[in-house]
């Protein structure tokens, strides 16, 4: 795919994987709309592309169901149209299920899976009008592998897989696209802002996260997998690729792996 003038809408574009993935696609030219909570933060991501007066601003809150339809109308009036929704915004977790609280749970699953899915279904109809359009969704290794203080999390990356596993095979005669993205790990801040047991942020980098890979090789690794249409991409360290596998051909061996890992 040549990304120049395709208008792709990013969530979560402030920062991490989305404001790399936005200044990834700016420079192959695409029309962009940027969304997150934080107006400021997207400012200063448009500024930083390479053509900012082919950047959109909408803001938007994924926590906040019942403006997503609205948030979606707006993005599409922005430049006429959408040919891609890259469904990257959420949030992660820090805590032992057993001491997490039903209201963080809920939390995570409005965000990561309800809000994902509300603009995806509100976009989809759009999509089948104009015979084409394509769905990207940044899921996570740990949407096909469960590991310790990321129960909820996992709970909600796995659901987006059944999700847009389904969709795919729904969508495919009205030429409509699904690639599900699985990052390892990738160093932004998403260990600061994780979730704990009560819903406090975790405000400390892991040591896993800080060594991972650097955002701008992530968003060139994704924008490949996007412009091939990929159905499903795991871009990450060899560790957490050859896990995805054992699981798959060696599940007992992979839970006894799984209970080794540290859980403070």
């Amino acid at each position: 795919m040549d990304f120049s003038n395709k208008i792709v809408w990013i969530t979560g574009a402030s920062s991490g994987i989305g404001k790399a993935l936005a200044l990834e696609l700016s420079n192959k030219n695409a029309r962009l709309i940027l969304s997150s909570r934080k107006q400021s933060d997207l400012e200063s991501v448009k500024s930083s592309c390479k053509q900012p007066e082919n950047v959109k601003i909408v803001t938007l809150d994924l926590e906040k169901l019942d403006t997503l339809e609205a948030k979606t109308n707006e993005a599409i009036q922005a430049f006429g149209t959408v040919d891609i929704l890259v469904n990257n915004g959420g949030i992660s977790q820090r805590s032992l299920a057993a001491e997490t609280s039903l209201d963080v749970d809920r939390r995570i699953m409005d965000i990561n899976y309800l809000g994902t899915v509300a603009l995806t279904k509100y976009l989809i109809p759009y999509f089948q009008s104009q015979k084409s359009g394509h769905f990207v969704v940044t899921t996570s290794i740990v949407g096909k592998i469960g590991t310790p203080l990321r129960s909820s999390y996992a709970a909600s990356k796995h659901a987006l897989h059944g999700f847009f596993d389904s969709l795919r095979a729904e969508l495919f005669k009205d030429h409509i696209a699904v690639t599900l993205i699985c990052p390892g790990f990738v160093k932004t801040n998403i260990s600061l802002n994780a979730l704990t047991g009560d819903g406090s942020p975790q405000e400390k980098m892991d040591t896993a996260t800080n060594n991972g890979i650097e955002p701008t090789r992530f968003a060139k690794l994704m924008a490949r997998a996007i412009a091939k249409k990929k159905e499903e991409v795991y871009i990450a360290g060899a560790k957490e690729k050859l896990g995805v596998y054992v699981k798959r051909f060696f599940p007992k061996l992979l839970s006894i792996m799984i209970r080794k890992l540290s859980v403070t």
